[in-house]
């Protein structure tokens, strides 16, 4: 389990009278018909649970499923892409009556969205399946959309404004940090898609020292996750943060989440599936995930999944969970403490929302070392300001957001120093 020590963070084993430590899946930024989703709450969860996931939070925009919301059947339907066996028929085989609850109004039928409260007790067993309290905070600086996703909220987080992208990013944060501690409430927040309408830019990030964590993989095909011939994609956005976290700003390192950001349950392409986080923590319980997420306890996937990630004495090591006929590429990734901070200028395309970035060189989230096979150990040599590791598979991703996407693993960022 990863442990901040000083300015490093540590992978120790934990102490023979703790709790043993558990691997828990889960996605955090999911979307139903409670915001701009096209399915039931109730019918994501169930999809969740079916395809082994040990917790999850429903992420809508701006609100909590907390209140009593009737939505015509005409609307559902409205939301589906595909033909076939409508989103209603899919629900009443689901669950029949009396739980699935319609109603004439004029001329129309409605039928009523579960609240968190009652659909949880149909899925959420102790040590295996938990639901979280989610909300993605959904606020914007001119054309800039900045997307906030906050975990085991208790209240709905209005969406506050600011003077430029990174005041709305803090401020937004702050609120939820207030609420956190107003109730005593562990939670956690993380800044969602950056190239997302090529809203935010990894300056943006890096200055904002209450961000903690951001999507380095998010799984909806139109957030950029690669970039494009003018933008970095979202890897290379961490290190970039990252590099000035350390060097400029003097803020520990992002953690990268992968999620789904799903809105479609019917066969259209932003379904789940594609991106989750696995967590280690003692108990399947909100405030063990939410304390192992802080402490960095975790690693975000497509695919890859790791049996073992130790950082200790200076040795990043990884065991890979390997399938037969599958080949896996590990590059330790970083920046050394003597990089080229040289930058360049260059003019962004109208779709973009700043008119110039920066481009940097090739030291910032550069490889030190790219190994094959399952087994992976890397000793810091004591020149890399941090280092994280990435894992690519030969497997093609069953349900790819992008073209020829693998399946992969990301794992935090250790050995880093503020300088």
């Amino acid at each position: 389990m990863i442990r901040p020590f000083c300015c490093f963070a540590l992978l120790l084993t934990a102490p023979a009278s703790a709790e043993p430590l558990h691997w828990y899946k889960g996605n955090t930024h999911t979307h139903t018909l409670w915001s701009d989703g096209n399915d039931f709450p109730d019918m994501v969860t169930d999809w969740y649970v079916t395809h082994g996931y040990n917790f999850l939070g429903l992420s809508d925009h701006n609100i909590l499923q907390a209140k009593e919301v009737w939505m015509a059947e005409t609307s559902v339907e409205k939301r589906r892409k595909t033909l076939g066996k409508t989103t209603m028929e899919k629900y009443r085989t689901r669950f029949g009556s009396p739980w699935v609850e319609e109603r004439e109004m004029d001329d129309s039928k409605e039928v009523r969205l579960k609240k968190l409260e009652e659909y949880r007790k149909l899925f959420e067993k102790p040590g295996q399946f938990l639901l979280v309290q989610a909300e993605e905070i959904s606020a914007k600086f001119d054309k800039s959309p900045i997307h906030i996703g906050a975990v085991n909220v208790a209240e709905v987080i209005t969406p506050l404004t600011g003077d430029s992208i990174s005041d709305v990013i803090r401020a937004n944060l702050r609120a939820v940090m207030d609420q956190e501690q107003r109730l005593g409430q562990p939670m956690i927040t993380h800044v969602n898609h950056p190239n997302f309408r090529w809203g935010l830019s990894a300056e943006d990030m890096a200055q904002v020292a209450e961000e903690k964590f951001f999507e380095v993989y998010n799984g909806h095909p139109s957030i950029h996750h690669l970039g494009d011939e003018n933008r970095v994609g979202d890897e290379a956005i961490w290190d970039i943060a990252n590099t000035l976290r350390l060097t400029k700003f003097k803020t520990p390192p992002l953690m990268g989440v992968a999620t789904d950001d799903s809105h479609h349950y019917h066969g259209e392409e932003g379904s789940p599936g594609r991106g989750w986080i696995m967590v280690h923590a003692d108990k399947l319980e909100a405030n063990a995930l939410i304390g192992a997420l802080k402490a960095g306890d975790f690693y975000a996937s497509s695919g890859v999944t790791l049996d073992e990630v130790e950082f200790r004495d200076g040795k990043l090591h990884l065991r890979i969970h390997a399938e037969p006929g599958v080949t896996y590429t590990t590059k330790v990734v970083g920046t050394p403490k003597d990089f080229d901070a040289s930058t360049t200028e260059v003019t962004m395309p109208e779709d973009d929302t700043h008119k110039t970035r920066l481009r940097y060189s090739a030291d910032v989230g550069k490889t030190f070392a790219s190994v094959e096979g399952p087994e992976v150990s890397y000793q810091v040599t004591g020149k890399e300001l941090y280092i994280r590791a990435v894992i690519t598979s030969s497997k093609p991703h069953p349900n790819p957001s992008y073209p020829d996407q693998t399946e992969m693993g990301w794992t935090q960022p250790v050995a880093w120093e503020i300088h």
